[in-house]
């Protein structure tokens, strides 16, 4: 059988790289032609007019626009059909029907003929009706996914399963290693990849066909620094279903992830676990009311770099969900249970000191029930440093001797409890 190769500078896989850029993005992505009428839209476009796509086919951009913005946006439309610049970045209002206004960023390029006419209009757009909302402060979304070919952060690469091929674009080659840089072969991509996400990247399933598609999130050294990249992986079979090539697009997604970070942080509650994260423990501490004291407890779990390192994150975040829901049963409704940490928790629980080694104890025992994984098994167990004060003293003052314990715990041999009273005075 003779198989055929294909580059990225192939036609055909040209535009179904773009094709599979261009619908599945997750940001609306337009193309308009001279007149300003939308000819193609992908379905994250209609989704944000709220209308099916067929009815936003033909109609020009200023039916949708809100009536105040129409003529700002018109006049840099000009402005590019003058030649006077390239293309445009504005935030405007789009109308639903019924009057529902949508805050959008629009990032708009011209596309040129050979002659450097302009011929048509690609559109990037953004819903950014909840920064809007909420956080004004917030500049655009730094990794806009800009999944058009001429824009995108990033670029695309593929693999050819026969033959073991790897190789990257122009475009994402000079991404990561400047305007001079070369394709990457797959041992040169791999090993730009941060050591601690490789499992994350890992192609395996896809080249055994496990997997007809998957998304991965890792970091990447690059030319402008490690940068967090996402990249939508998708595995092509031939007639009789055999995996025969990998086709992949990574996309610099940096800032929205730093963000996601910040408003974490920010928040009052672990987004993995929904249980308290260290800003919401503090907060809920300084309500929390006991006339027999209270008993701090800080654990992490034994052997959970084991279980991230052998199976990947995704199989990690079921450790730590279950980790939280056993911590949860452990003790009673109005204690407080906190991730601090990748793989640390802390347990408030109000009450005497029978009450804090009580409920260590019960965490000890739930932890030791092993957690089914896929169709393997995870022994996640843990360790535990407990302080009890008769009088609420500060938060951090108690963890640090709480982590102390834990240390002594560990030392121990793990899968132990180190509990005492503190010798702090009261302030």
């Amino acid at each position: 059988m003779v198989v055929e190769h294909y580059t990225v500078d192939d036609p055909e896989t040209r535009l179904a790289l773009f094709d599979f850029a261009f619908e599945n993005a997750p940001i609306g992505i337009a193309l308009v032609d001279l007149e300003g009428r939308i000819i193609r839209g992908n379905a994250a476009f209609a989704k944000l007019l709220s209308l099916p796509l067929e009815k936003v086919l033909g109609t020009h951009f200023r039916d949708f626009t809100h009536p105040e913005d129409i003529e700002a946006d018109l006049i840099l439309f000009k402005q590019v059909l003058q030649g006077r610049r390239d293309g445009y970045t504005i935030e405007k209002r789009y109308l639903r029907p019924f009057g529902e206004i949508v805050h959008v960023l629009i990032h708009v390029a011209a596309m040129r003929d050979a002659e450097g006419r302009v011929v048509r209009f690609i559109s990037q757009i953004e819903d950014i009706t909840r920064h809007k909302d909420h956080e004004h402060q917030l500049a655009e979304r730094a990794a806009q996914l800009e999944l058009a070919l001429e824009a995108v952060r990033g670029g695309f690469w593929q693999m050819d399963i026969v033959t073991g091929k790897f190789e990257t674009s122009d475009r994402l080659a000079q991404f990561i290693g400047g305007p001079t840089a070369a394709r990457l072969d797959l041992e040169r991509d791999v090993n730009r990849v941060n050591v601690n996400d490789g499992a994350q990247a890992d192609l395996t399933p896809l080249i055994a066909g496990k997997l007809d598609q998957n998304v991965a999130e890792y970091r990447l050294d690059t030319i402008h620094g490690e940068r967090w990249m996402r990249c939508d992986r998708r595995l092509l079979r031939d007639s009789d279903g055999r995996p025969v090539k990998i086709v992949g697009m990574a996309i610099d997604f940096t800032e929205d992830r730093r963000r996601i970070e910040m408003l974490e942080e920010t928040a009052r509650t672990d987004a993995l676990t929904g249980l308290l994260n260290r800003r919401g423990l503090s907060i809920e501490f300084a309500a929390l009311q006991s006339a027999d004291g209270f008993a701090v407890l800080a654990l992490d779990l034994d052997g959970f770099k084991a279980v991230n390192d052998a199976h990947g994150h995704a199989m990690g975040d079921i450790v730590l969900q279950t980790a939280a829901a056993r911590l949860t049963s452990a003790v009673r409704d109005h204690d407080l249970v906190a991730r601090t940490g990748g793989d640390e928790f802390v347990v408030v629980v109000a009450g005497d000191r029978s009450a804090g080694e009580a409920a260590a104890e019960r965490i000890l025992m739930r932890m030791r029930k092993p957690i089914a994984i896929a169709d393997e098994i995870a022994d996640v167990r843990a360790s535990i440093g407990g302080i009890w004060t008769g009088e609420k003293l500060d938060m951090s003052e108690l963890l640090k001797e709480a982590d102390a314990l834990l240390y002594d715990a560990k030392a121990l041999g793990k899968d132990a409890v180190r509990f005492q009273s503190t010798s702090r005075p009261a302030r």
